[in-house]
């Protein structure tokens, strides 16, 4: 179990692709996880379809004041958190994704900027603190965060202009953080993801839709939230002692660099 007395908080841990973050981490990796959810209600429901050790935490990563309570909270019962997954993302909503540039307004960009990009910052500059002393405290350890951006941030994309520059600023942090804090053993990554068949987005497609998503990327298929768990796992733990700042893209072969 690579991430054994590990303790791992995951945004937006309730359904999805944080869902399978916590539960990977959890029941096959052996960290405590937080699991996260603006719901308290959606945290316990999700908590108890995981085995192993779980706390279920309401949080809204837009309201810094929620997220510096969650921080204090998770210093006083863990000594702080090893690993931050910022998976906490605003819904996909297919009005607002096919709306040519020129159509976004400053509410809807505003409202995907805030969850996204913003609350990736506020968890990140909520946490850092206490990761730092964690970490030094430890004669090997590294501190990790995930961040959860998108391929169009790095290809560009037609559509859905607000996530794509939401999710390229999130890269941005990745890369600051990285630089910033590595000669602190804070190790930091974004997974950039393709088509991956969750709720959220799989069902919300037209038949049509769905079909040429499959089309995209070389492996032909939609990835899982599963095979993201599985590479965020790899990321939290020793396994990639050296390297920080990466982009990982989980898109089956559609964007390569």
């Amino acid at each position: 179990m690579a991430l054994f007395n590990k303790v791992a908080l995951v945004t937006g841990s309730s359904s999805g692709i944080g869902f399978a973050i916590a539960k990977e981490f959890a029941e096959n990796q052996g960290a405590t996880v937080l699991v996260c959810s603006r719901n308290i209600n959606g945290a316990i429901k999700a908590l108890r379809k995981i085995k192993g050790n779980t706390q279920a935490v309401g949080l809204d990563v837009r309201r810094e004041k929620d997220v510096r309570s969650v921080a204090k909270r998770a210093v006083l019962d863990h000594g702080g958190v090893d690993i931050l997954v910022n998976c906490a993302g605003h819904r996909f909503d297919n009005a607002i994704w096919y709306k040519k540039y020129h159509q976004m307004t400053d509410r809807v960009l505003d409202a995907i900027l805030d969850v996204d990009l913003k609350g990736t910052i506020h968890m990140t500059r909520a946490f850092l603190p206490s990761m730092i002393r964690k970490t030094n405290r430890s004669h090997c350890a590294s501190g990790v965060i995930i961040n959860i951006a998108s391929t169009p941030a790095l290809s560009g994309q037609k559509e859905g202009a607000p996530y794509t520059i939401a999710k390229a600023a999130v890269i941005a942090v990745t890369k600051h953080i990285a630089l910033e804090y590595g000669n602190q053993k804070i190790r930091a990554y974004t997974l950039a993801l393709g088509n991956i068949a969750t709720d959220a987005t799989y069902y919300s497609m037209t038949k049509r839709g769905r079909k040429i998503a499959t089309s995209e990327p070389a492996m032909k298929r939609w990835g899982s939230a599963v095979e993201v768990a599985k590479v965020a796992a790899c990321l939290g733990s020793e396994s990639f002692s050296y390297a920080t700042g990466n982009t990982i893209i989980i898109d089956g072969g559609k964007v390569i660099v």
